[in-house]
């Protein structure tokens, strides 16, 4: 960390630039890396307030988990290889997150349930309005040279415990739905609840990510509808009626996953084959 490239000097004004805390970190991570990719960070913004405003994962945590599938996609030829790192690479930056911000979950941070109309325009207001005070604004800024470095160390990491085939099912889920090899890899990480954590489901957020991918290719410049996504609400609709309304990953599998050769057994035994079907239907 004391190369002056690992510590972005313009965070928050990225962040101002970008709108929303998931494309800042998509940004900040692939600029590190030397490969920005306009669609594919648009595409992340319904991710922002803990995924649609749900309040789970902060967006900042699904915004940089796509830069580093991208990153490992391209060190590495094997497709399995690199979705295995990108769950190990995720894995780093959920802890590092973790530290920084005592929480993962957006609605623990901010304080505001961002379903409710007058908390979206009191969140509004202070995080937007007041930069220097505001609790997303200054995470940003903190976690940005902590993100970079988790993320490198965890794209470097020697994996020794790598199943032959590693498995993911957010990977899954962008396959039936038609991905390039490298958005496989790109939402590789998402799996289990966003590396293997058990929070809200990756396959979810994958996606919701690759409809409005399609929709930014088709709409070039433009950026997905952050509330009132139909897209967005179509998915959530067939994703909660196949799981009676859960969203957490360790209840909908029944299990927390401790290796990617858990999740791998897990995909290949079935599991959660009928969701990722549903899903990549919706």
């Amino acid at each position: 960390m004391n190369s002056s490239k690992t510590i972005p000097q313009d965070t928050k004004k990225v962040f101002m630039k970008c709108l929303t805390c998931s494309r800042t970190f998509c940004y900040l991570l692939n600029r590190e890396f030397g490969h920005t990719k306009e669609d594919e960070e648009r595409a992340s913004d319904p991710f922002a307030g803990g995924l649609v405003q749900l309040g789970h994962q902060c967006g900042m945590l699904w915004g940089a988990t796509l830069a580093v599938g991208a990153e490992s996609f391209r060190r590495n030829n094997d497709r399995g290889q690199a979705i295995a790192i990108a769950i190990t690479a995720t894995r780093h930056l959920m802890e590092s997150f973790s530290k920084t911000a005592k929480s993962v979950n957006c609605r623990d941070i901010i304080g505001y349930d961002l379903t409710n109309k007058s908390d979206q325009e009191k969140f509004m207001k202070t995080s937007f309005y007041d930069i220097e005070n505001s609790p997303c604004f200054n995470l940003a800024e903190k976690w940005a040279p902590e993100a970079i470095q988790s993320a490198k160390e965890g794209l470097s990491h020697n994996q020794t415990d790598v199943p032959q085939l590693p498995m993911s099912c957010t990977s899954e889920v962008a396959k039936k739905m038609g991905a390039s090899d490298e958005e496989m890899v790109m939402v590789a990480g998402f799996a289990g609840g966003l590396g293997l954590s058990g929070n809200a489901c990756g396959a979810l957020s994958a996606a919701i990510w690759m409809k409005n991918l399609a929709w930014c290719r088709k709409h070039p410049g433009e950026s997905p509808p952050y509330f009132d996504n139909p897209n967005t609400d179509k998915t959530l609709e067939a994703f909660f009626g196949a799981t009676d309304s859960e969203i957490l990953c360790h209840r909908i599998s029944g299990q927390r996953f401790k290796t990617i050769g858990d999740h791998t057994e897990f995909i290949n035994h079935g599991g959660c084959n009928k969701l990722i079907n549903v899903l990549a239907r919706s």
